[in-house]
């Protein structure tokens, strides 16, 4: 098995996402993460864009170890110089430098023609060669580059000392035979090419990214460029979690990386919280849907054995098992193993009452919960909670340490707490913790906006998890984000404590 090197650009390209852009903190998080899962390449800036990206690129060569760091330039030598000085603290630099070659960069873009573009791209590589040893050339819009010519380029670069020569598509113009063609015919026709690695960039404009990234890879490439959620410009990048997940899952693509797989959902998250940008739930790999089973059919025959119909392990990708969710499409095996997951072990004349009654529960509502069907079974009162807010004070700002005062209801009888935290969010959740007998960890926190303006409302999602690792979701609103994150929270523990009780009376 080749060796297939995963160059992350989720810093750089992913970056580029309007609304995602991070602090230099953030970006060092999210670097440790990524050096973390096992990638090869971090390409953590445009230096010379400007000083926060420099920072950026200089911290965290200064702080990864065990990953190459690479910046990205221009086919400019002041672009080259600055991005050189941002990464002498790297144990492993690598410039990126390039040069559009399609006709539209060359004729419309850069005003230029194919022997200037030859001579500014073989005089960059060159050029960053004074600098460091590892050197990677993209061709921009090499999805729409005339091959002939792009093959022409490529063997002059390498000539010139290029070790990675990058073929992006650009604009996710290609067809998934058509890119694989572009990689084989560089093979075929780049008599040096056994000097460089071939490395992919393609864009999702199509929805192709994945597809023309694995085309690629079969046809020669050895390196590919990705984002964690496939995050970036337009429509974004080929995502981190797909390739990797495909490499290891098809045993006919003759490739391994070095990627640690179950930190893929820990660091998809990561991304999706510093940059605020949610992951869809049908997303491949990481998204909330992409292990839950609803059809009744489904359900069946992955309660029966797993690969039914996955064809991933979602242990592999860091989810703790497959969900089994309840609708009107699920069947009486569904039904049956959330019952004798709360404890209920029903003889099959009992099981088929309680699935009528069921269905009708289910054709009211798109899911049904665990909550419901303790109800069902006539073990909760749905009229109740257990907790409610009652009062919140936060004390924070630059010179203050945040302070806050909870007050909640629980069942009936009013208590309070008061904790101090590395932020408002944190104080709240730890001063909760101290009101709430049954142990919890947060395990997801998102902050979303519902309308625009000085007065938008703000939606949270937080997830705990208890003791025995189950997780319960909670939701809340408000103009103020502190009280939202507050009703987002009592929510998921009514849900966790009611159900602890629950199921501890009906065992």
């Amino acid at each position: 098995m080749k060796q297939l090197q995963i160059f992350d650009t989720t810093l750089r390209d992913g970056e580029q996402v309007p609304g995602c852009q991070l602090n230099t903190i953030e970006k060092i998080e999210v670097a440790r993460a990524l050096e973390e899962l096992g990638v090869d390449v971090i390409e953590a800036g445009f230096p010379v864009s400007s000083p926060g990206d420099f920072e950026a690129v200089d911290q965290i060569a200064r702080t990864v170890k065990d990953v190459t760091v690479c910046g990205l330039t221009r086919a400019v030598k002041k672009d080259i110089e600055v991005a050189a000085e941002a990464l002498k603290h790297a144990r492993r630099p690598r410039i990126h430098t390039g040069i559009g070659t399609s006709p539209y960069h060359i004729r419309l873009k850069l005003k230029s023609t194919p022997e200037e573009i030859l001579q500014k791209a073989v005089e960059a590589v060159s050029y960053a060669r004074n600098f460091v040893d590892d050197v990677e050339f993209f061709a921009e819009d090499a999805g729409r580059t005339d091959n002939e010519f792009l093959a022409y380029v490529i063997e002059a670069v390498i000539a010139a000392g290029a070790t990675v020569v990058n073929i992006p598509d650009t604009t996710g113009y290609c067809l998934p035979e058509e890119y694989g063609q572009k990689i084989k015919y560089l093979v075929d026709h780049v008599p040096n090419i056994d000097r460089a690695i071939i490395s992919t960039h393609c864009h999702n404009d199509l929805g192709m990214a994945t597809a023309n990234t694995l085309s690629g890879v079969l046809n020669g490439a050895r390196q590919v460029e990705v984002t964690i959620n496939g995050i970036g410009e337009r429509a974004g990048n080929t995502a981190l979690e797909e390739v990797v997940m495909a490499v290891k899952t098809r045993k006919d693509i003759p490739v391994e990386t070095r990627v640690r797989t179950q930190r893929i959902l820990q660091t998809s998250r990561l991304v999706s919280s510093l940059m605020n940008m949610p992951v869809q739930p049908n997303k491949a790999v990481v998204g909330r849907n992409a292990f839950a089973h609803s059809s009744g059919i489904h359900q069946d025959g992955v309660l029966k054995n797993r690969e039914n119909y996955e064809i991933m392990n979602p242990g592999d990708v860091g989810v703790d098992e497959s969900a089994i969710v309840l609708t009107a499409r699920s069947g009486r095996a569904a039904l049956k193993h959330h019952l004798e997951r709360l404890g209920y072990h029903l003889k099959t004349e009992h099981l088929d009452e309680v699935y009528a009654r069921f269905l009708e529960e289910a054709d009211q509502k798109k899911q049904v919960t665990d909550e419901d069907l303790l109800l069902l079974m006539g073990a909760a009162n749905g009229n109740n909670t257990n907790l409610n807010l009652k009062l919140l004070q936060v004390v924070a700002g630059m010179s203050t340490v945040p302070i806050a005062i909870v007050h909640l209801m629980i069942n009936g009888e009013e208590k309070a707490a008061t904790a101090q935290g590395n932020g408002p969010f944190d104080a709240v959740f730890k001063a909760v913790a101290k009101l709430i007998d049954v142990p919890f960890e947060l395990d997801e926190f998102l902050i979303q906006s519902i309308t625009r303006g000085s007065d938008d409302i703000g939606k949270v999602h937080v997830r705990i998890r208890g003791n025995d690792q189950r997780r319960w979701l909670g939701f809340g609103a408000d103009t103020d984000i502190v009280t939202a994150s507050v009703k987002a929270l009592v929510d998921a523990l009514n849900k966790m404590i009611v159900i602890h009780e629950a199921t501890n009376a009906a065992r």
